[in-house]
């Protein structure tokens, strides 16, 4: 099988600039991917922390003015990836957030900025910049590398295939109708067919329009995008072309996330062996002020603490865990309402309820490793790392019926139990109802050790790394190749 060349273009990518998932599969794709005989190099903005990172670096375009800035498009390697910098630092050499100001709202500049390295991605893809490199598929990642199907589109055809991949459809990039040609985009690209949406220039919508091929993070969120509910004013465009959209798992690093490997946690552990987890869980609740019993399990939560989540939910549901003889450790940051709440009720429930505002990474390894559940109640969630990380690490996951929860949570319902398997606890609709009967029944399993045992189990030996999702890319992108 011949090696086959791909561009990926991403507006983060994990170990160097991170703010969620998209940064870890831009992070982790390219490696998984290397195994299929496909080699994927990765075209990422040139903020601080990238061009602090970077081990080698060789100038392979200049140019005068692009949108407003000169920079220079570089070729070089950091953390073991093999990257293409656009180092613009009149668009990127910027403190902080990659996408907002210093207030929390997003940069004046954001449609020039990411229309840049689309640009960029779209010319780097047709071999115009670099003599003897043309891939043969291109990935998009998001609404911030959504205009470069446009570009691939209205250059004139002849270009590399495409194929934009969803992380979040939430964000989605709408800007004024009048950056039209200040983006460099024809006049007649201003219609439905185009780049068009609700008026403005969208510019995901332009790249779930113009697009050989839409991927998103799960098969189930795939279907629930195309829903007039799930699709956020985008339904009805995902249903047109439902033939070319697909939903591909994402994986996890299971180097990184490895029980018996890891260096943040006290004891290491393993499928067959599970019993130094005790001294994980003692470790996380002396870590949290936790009292070092309790009647019930030890709940976790590791997430952004936002609506979209649902942890307004689990506010409303901590009486039930409370009742259950439960604790519980969260470890995350959002909302200023929600993290107030958790504040208060740890401080009404001492040695019960405990919160650490913030992130830590040995912590939120130490919480996957020490908690007897993890709690997930997403509203909404495309794929979800965090339950990842849980079946690896034994801590069962009670998660909401959405998105990728559906598709790597197995119910622990009798019949799946009879039948060996489960491998954590669903709920659906997603209600404060619904969560507190999932908190009571992982509290009912929890109190049957060999049940929970095997359970813990079954979700160790889930592979949830990126063996599978890449096989699909491979064949996703090998079809598109020809």
């Amino acid at each position: 099988m011949s090696l086959l060349e791909i561009l990926g273009v991403a507006s983060e990518i994990y170990p160097l600039v991170k703010t969620g998932g998209l940064a870890d599969v831009a992070g982790a794709l390219p490696a998984a991917l290397a195994a299929e005989d496909i080699r994927m190099r990765m075209l990422v903005p040139g903020y601080p922390a990238v061009m602090s990172a970077l081990e080698t670096a060789e100038e392979i375009y200049n140019f005068p003015l692009l949108f407003g800035s000169s920079g220079r498009l570089l070729a070089g390697r950091a953390a073991g990836l093999d990257l293409f910098v656009l180092d613009a630092p009149h668009f990127y050499a910027r403190p902080g957030n990659p996408y907002n100001g210093p207030g929390g709202e997003g940069w004046g500049d954001n449609a020039f900025r990411f229309a840049a390295l689309a640009r960029i991605g779209a010319s780097l893809g047709a071999g115009h910049l670099l003599p003897g490199y043309r891939p043969a598929v291109i990935q998009a990642h998001d609404w911030q590398a959504g205009l470069l199907p446009a570009y691939v589109h209205y250059d004139g055809g002849g270009g590399p295939r495409t194929v934009m991949t969803v992380h979040n459809l939430a964000f989605q990039g709408q800007f004024s109708p009048e950056l039209l040609a200040p983006l460099g985009l024809p006049a007649g690209s201003f219609t439905i067919h185009g780049v068009e949406y609700y008026g403005g220039i969208g510019f995901l919508k332009a790249g779930l329009k113009l697009a050989d091929r839409i991927t998103t993070v799960s098969p189930t969120y795939a279907l629930e995008i195309q829903t007039d509910e799930g699709g956020m004013g985008l339904g009805g465009l995902l249903r047109s072309r439902a033939g070319v959209l697909s939903g591909i798992l994402n994986g996890l690093d299971d180097t990184v996330w490895n029980p018996a490997k890891d260096h943040f946690l006290p004891a290491s552990f393993n499928r067959e062996d599970l019993g130094p987890r005790a001294k994980n869980k003692a470790e996380l609740r002396a870590r949290f002020g936790l009292a070092p019993e309790s009647q019930g399990p030890l709940f976790g939560v590791v997430s952004r603490l936002t609506w979209q989540k649902g942890f307004d939910l689990l506010l409303g549901a901590l009486p039930v865990l409370l009742e259950e003889g439960a604790q519980l450790a969260l470890l995350g940051s959002g909302e200023g309402w929600l993290e107030g709440g958790f504040r208060y009720v740890s401080d009404q429930n001492p040695g019960r309820i405990a919160n650490y505002i913030g992130y830590d990474e040995s912590l939120a390894h130490l919480v996957q490793g020490g908690v007897d559940a993890l709690l997930v109640p997403s509203r909404q969630e495309p794929c979800g790392l965090t339950q990842l990380c849980a079946l690896r690490y034994g801590a069962l996951p009670v998660v909401a019926r959405v998105g990728g929860l559906a598709d790597t949570v197995i119910d622990a319902n009798p019949m799946a139990i009879a039948q060996g398997l489960g491998t954590g606890v669903q709920f659906a609709p997603v209600s404060q109802a619904m969560l507190e009967g999932a908190i009571r029944r992982a509290s009912e399993l929890w109190r049957e050790p060999e049940v929970w045992r095997r359970l813990q189990a079954n979700g160790m030996a889930s592979d949830v790394s990126w063996r599978e999702p890449a096989r699909r890319y491979a064949r996703l992108f090998r079809e598109l190749a020809g």
